[in-house]
C-alpha cells in the first residue's frame, strides 16, 4: 500500500463505513505518508463534525417543542373519540357544493322537459320524409352527394379544363 495512496479509498467511501481492518490499514500507511496523514486526519474530522452536527439537529427539533407528542396524541385520541359522524360531516363539507349543483341541474332539466311547451318545428308545413333503416344506420341524406358524385364532380372538372 506504500505505492498508493489512501485519498482514493478516502474520497470514494464514507469514512464511517470503514470496518477496523481498513481504518488499521488505513493508519499504517498514513504513518509513512505525509500527504495521506493530513488526509486521514481532515476525513476524521470530518466525520465527526457530521455526527455532531446531526445529533445536534436531532435534540434541537425535540427541544424546540416539548409538548409535540402531547399535541399529537390529544388529536388523535379526539379524532377516534369523534368516529363516524366526523368523518360523514367531513365528506359532506367536502361534496356538499357538488351535489347541491348536480341537483339544482337535474331540477332545471326536469323542468325544461316537462313543464315548457313543446315548439313546432320550422318545416311543420313541410311533410315529413320517413326514414329508412339503412339511411339511419349510415348516416345517408337524400340532399347530400355522395362520395362517387363528388370525385367525379372534381375529375370531370379537372378534364374540361385541358
Amino acid at each position: 500500500m506504500k505505492d498508493t495512496h489512501i485519498t482514493n479509498i478516502l474520497d470514494h467511501t464514507p469514512f464511517a463505513s470503514l470496518s477496523e481492518n481498513e481504518l488499521l490499514s488505513l493508519g499504517a500507511h498514513a504513518e509513512s505518508c505525509a500527504d495521506c496523514t493530513r488526509a486521514l486526519a481532515a476525513a476524521q474530522i470530518s466525520a465527526l463534525l457530521m455526527k455532531e452536527r446531526t445529533s445536534a439537529a436531532a435534540e434541537s427539533t425535540l427541544k424546540a417543542n416539548p409538548f409535540f407528542e402531547t399535541r399529537v396524541l390529544a388529536a388523535w385520541r379526539e379524532q377516534q373519540s369523534t368516529g363516524g359522524a366526523w368523518s360523514l360531516r367531513r365528506l359532506w363539507n367536502a361534496t356538499g357544493a357538488l351535489v347541491a349543483s348536480m341537483a339544482v341541474t337535474t331540477a332545471a332539466l326536469v323542468v325544461f322537459t316537462f313543464v315548457t311547451p313543446a315548439t313546432e318545428p320550422a318545416t311543420a308545413g313541410a311533410a315529413l320524409l320517413p326514414a329508412t333503416a339503412e339511411s339511419v344506420v349510415l348516416d345517408q341524406r337524400q340532399d347530400e352527394m355522395t362520395n362517387d358524385q363528388v370525385l367525379n364532380a372534381i375529375y370531370n372538372d379537372e378534364d374540361e379544363g385541358k
